[in-house]
Parts: structure tokens; C-alpha cells; sequence
């Protein structure tokens, strides 16, 4: 199973970036997927999920602003970031794992399998 975290960069306050998390070996059918991120200096936090049954959590810091979503193929998840803050700068992680329950959605140590991280720097 290998997880490929993509499309991170260097974006003004107020703008979007779309993160793409791909899944060799497995797909999202089934799984809860979820995306983490880690700031310099600080643990990782939680950002977003599908739990398998098809429920999205939010961090109350990026409710509204940040979407995920997945393809038809199940096979990449995303996550929509718009009206980006500077306090949204970390790297961001995906995650995946099938036996997560619904209490644990938010926790890292829930989760198995993990991309690599890319960078997100929001500029102000």
C-alpha cells in the first residue's frame, strides 16, 4: 500500500490550493481517508476525513474553507483549500486505514498507512 500526496506550493493569503492524495495497492472504497497536517515546531493535527461510511469531518479551523472529496475511481482523495491563511502553512499527510472507528476519525495514531506530505506555505 503506498500513498502519494500531491499538489502543495506557495500561495498568497486568500488563496486556493487543491491536494491530491493517490492510493496504489488498495482503494478508498471501504477506507476512512483523511488528511493531517504539521506545522514547524508543532504535533501533527487533524484537518479532514471520510470516515468509510461516508461521513466528512472538519477541524473547526478549516470548516468552510476546506473540502474533501474523492474520485469516481476511489482511487485519489482530495482536499479543496480555499481563502488559505498563513496559519494554514504545514505539511499535509494522508492517511488511510479500513478499520478506524467513528471515535477515533481525528486521531493520527488511528491510521496505518501514510503519504509522504507535501508542503503548503501561505504567504501573507
Amino acid at each position: 500500500v503506498q500513498l502519494q500526496a500531491s499538489g502543495g506550493g506557495l500561495v498568497p493569503a486568500g488563496g486556493s490550493l487543491r491536494l491530491s492524495c493517490a492510493a496504489s495497492g488498495l482503494t478508498f472504497r471501504r477506507q476512512t481517508v483523511a488528511w493531517f497536517r504539521q506545522a514547524p515546531g508543532k504535533e501533527r493535527e487533524f484537518v479532514a476525513a471520510r470516515w468509510r461510511g461516508g461521513n466528512l469531518y472538519y477541524a473547526d479551523s478549516v470548516k468552510g474553507r476546506f473540502t474533501i472529496s474523492g474520485d469516481s475511481a476511489e482511487n485519489t482523495v482530495y482536499l479543496m483549500m480555499n481563502s488559505l491563511r498563513p496559519e494554514d502553512t504545514a505539511v499535509y499527510y494522508c492517511a488511510t486505514d479500513p478499520s478506524i472507528i467513528l471515535s477515533s476519525v481525528r486521531q493520527s495514531r488511528s491510521y496505518d498507512h501514510w503519504g509522504q506530505g507535501t508542503q503548503v506555505t501561505v504567504s501573507s
